[in-house]
């Protein structure tokens, strides 16, 4: 397959600003959407995580179908991600008992594991190499992970470490501001930064959606979920209205 068929064949955007900002929005509405079904509606974790899991499954296998990149179904897989992931990491770290620490190391290795099997299996985890249904499993399966783990470390760094949820989100901030300077001052690969932002918008979501939805006692602001999501929602939908994504069309 030559490049020009690659590039249109590929379902994913391109990464732009927008791009981020449409993903921290999204990661912060896991969480808020995750912590609505789990919690607020009583239904506990492994419930909610059976729920979010079919849609995850349902939204992986309409992209997968799709001939062309859809930015909304795109997202909205994006999205069925944000919130298995949220309740997944809170059913393994809190039900299970794992942990913070041990559920954040144990998907930690399961990212890098589908990294490395990826990479292994088709040469790149470039994000303009997802044009082929095995890439796009590769691509969705390595997203679950990280999006699983960003919850757990979110939730250890805003906890167990003490830095609350105002600290964790200054330090995953910070964190995600050295890499736009060595994206910009450094010749360290493209494809490796661009997977290390993505993974740092994870946690970096989840304690801003904490800080939200939690109660005053424990450092949050206590609206509520319901509406917190809803306004997130609404927010990634006016981004999809206003500001126009293409496929990916080189090496991130």
């Amino acid at each position: 397959m030559n490049s020009t068929t690659a590039h249109r064949l590929s379902k994913v955007p391109e990464v732009t600003l927008i791009f981020w900002i449409i993903k921290i929005a999204a990661t912060t509405l896991g969480e808020t959407g995750g912590d609505a079904v789990s919690m607020s509606m009583n239904l506990g974790y492994l419930l909610a995580t059976a729920i979010f899991a079919a849609v995850f499954l349902v939204a992986v296998c309409a992209q997968i179908k799709a001939k062309h990149f859809h930015p909304t179904l795109y997202w909205a897989t994006i999205i069925a991600t944000t919130t298995v992931g949220t309740t997944l990491a809170d059913f393994a770290d809190r039900s299970l008992g794992i942990g913070y620490a041990g559920g954040s190391t144990l998907l930690l290795v399961l990212l890098l594991g589908s990294l490395a099997v990826w990479y292994r299996s088709l040469g790149t985890i470039a994000v303009d190499s997802v044009n082929s249904p095995k890439a796009e499993m590769f691509y969705w399966v390595t997203i679950m992970f990280s999006q699983t783990l960003g919850t757990a470390l979110g939730d250890w760094t805003a906890d167990t470490a003490g830095l609350g949820y105002t600290g964790a989100a200054l330090l995953f901030g910070a964190m995600l501001a050295l890499l736009v300077v060595a994206y910009y001052r450094s010749n360290i690969s493209r494809t490796l930064l661009f997977w290390a932002a993505f993974i740092l918008t994870r946690p970096l979501g989840a304690v801003v959606g904490d800080f939200l939805d939690k109660p005053l006692t424990a450092g949050g602001l206590a609206l509520s979920r319901y509406s917190a999501s809803a306004a997130l929602f609404a927010f990634i939908l006016t981004c999809l209205l206003f500001f126009r994504q293409r496929a990916a069309k080189k090496a991130h």
